[in-house]
């Protein structure tokens, strides 16, 4: 059944398009806009194998739509625009809480279905954008979580400027938060703590500068008022080897503290990470370095919502006290093999020197990811995907002396979208 806030969410939607719309539409707003929808089937399941583990099996299969309507502008020196989105999924199984549906503890059931919906407004002048509403943005500071079912969807105000060439300056505020597991808008908090220590909202402002074709600079900044602030800086270089290698570089660091009244108490915490990847032909092979430093976890945003800029983010994160964490990697794309579509991607990572404090002694942990994916090239089922992932983990220690995590995951996605 769907949910009363996605009825009422819906229906703003559609009072704002009747009002909006009539008033801005021209051909090229309308005929410059596209619509689409996408299907995702996903299944997951979980396996524990540490001892008195709570569930010894956990997981959830559903079916998930994700309509979007992006329009063109009008044909204006003030170009205005709006696009509109719904989103909805249904459980067809599932066995405990995964994380990617929405649970009922006081129940301890996963919801029959869940959905939301919503709108944004955009106007456009030179090469400089705002748009205000919905958005599913991948900065350093903030990210689009698409790794269950349904995304993260933001609410907030951004504005993008190209003004200058090479250079894209980036700024605005997300007051609320819809996280992959929710139909409902929330406010901002740090992960790991509850609702009561709410934000009200997330200032961020940034950019990347290209200062040749090889080489990037970036650094943004970010407020989460009242708990914490957040300063990036990232350097990408790339460079042809010759003979057909090429090798690509990433330098990344982030800096946290707390800011203003500290809900969530001090806030200590650095970090740097460096990412080598080589790729020749089919092949790709990357290695790199993580390293935490200070007294706290590195700060991530309600939904436990990813932060795929550290270079060693995964199920685990490697994110804790003074932890020192390494991987390599391995890619393949089987096209060389006369098999377009069809990929391979490998990964195993290790963190060591967890500090959890007092006489404890130090954690570790490990996780390693296989993937293989396929996307039909052609015919009449052309772009449907394929993909496999298989997860397994392991952490020495969990609180206290107790035994860490031991797990193995699989996950099974198939998506397609169709576009009008």
């Amino acid at each position: 059944m769907f949910q009363k806030r996605w009825v009422s969410e819906a229906v703003t939607a559609v009072c704002l398009t009747a009002v909006v719309i009539p008033q801005l539409a021209n051909a090229d707003m309308l005929d410059d806009g596209q619509f689409s929808l996408g299907l995702r089937n996903f299944y997951l399941d979980r396996d524990y194998h540490q001892h008195q583990a709570r569930d010894s099996k956990v997981g959830s299969w559903s079916q998930g739509f994700d309509a979007q309507w992006v329009s063109g502008y009008t044909d204006s020196p003030l170009a205005i625009g709006l696009d509109l989105n719904a989103q909805y999924a249904v459980r067809l199984d599932s066995t405990g809480n995964d994380g990617s549906l929405p649970f009922s503890v006081r129940d301890q059931q996963t919801a029959a279905d869940y959905s939301r919906a919503g709108a944004t407004l955009k106007m456009r002048y030179s090469k400089t954008e705002l748009k205000v509403g919905d958005h599913r943005p991948q900065l350093p500071i903030a990210y689009d979580d698409s790794s269950r079912q349904l995304d993260t969807i933001y609410q907030g105000a951004m504005i993008e400027s190209q003004e200058i060439e090479g250079l894209k300056l980036t700024a605005g505020r997300f007051w609320s938060v819809v996280t992959r597991e929710s139909s409902n808008h929330e406010k901002l908090y740090k992960w790991g703590t509850s609702d009561a220590l709410d934000s009200e909202g997330l200032d961020f402002a940034g950019g990347t500068y290209n200062l040749s074709k090889n080489l990037q600079l970036s650094y943004y900044y970010g407020l989460l008022h009242d708990i914490y602030q957040q300063h990036y800086a990232g350097l990408m270089h790339r460079a042809d080897l010759g003979n057909g290698y090429a090798l690509k570089t990433d330098i990344r660091y982030f800096n946290n503290s707390e800011a203003g009244h500290a809900l969530d108490g001090k806030i200590d915490n650095r970090s740097y990470g460096t990412l080598f990847t080589l790729t020749k032909n089919a092949h790709m092979f990357g290695l790199s370095y993580q390293r935490m430093l200070g007294e706290s976890v590195f700060p991530t945003l309600n939904g436990y919502i990813p932060q795929p800029y550290l270079v060693n983010w995964s199920s685990l994160a490697f994110v804790q006290p003074a932890e020192r964490s390494w991987s390599v990697r391995y890619g393949y794309d089987f096209v060389a093999m006369g098999v377009p579509g069809l990929t391979f991607y490998s990964r195993y990572t290790k963190g060591t020197h967890w500090d959890r404090g007092g006489d404890l002694s130090n954690n570790q942990e490990s996780e390693r990811n296989l993937a293989l994916a396929y996307v039909v090239q052609s015919g009449p089922l052309k772009n449907l995907a394929f993909e496999w992932r298989r997860t397994d983990v392991k952490t020495r220690y969990g609180r206290g002396d107790a035994s860490g995590q031991d797990y193995g995951e699989n996950r099974l996605i198939t998506t397609y979208v169709f576009k009008f």
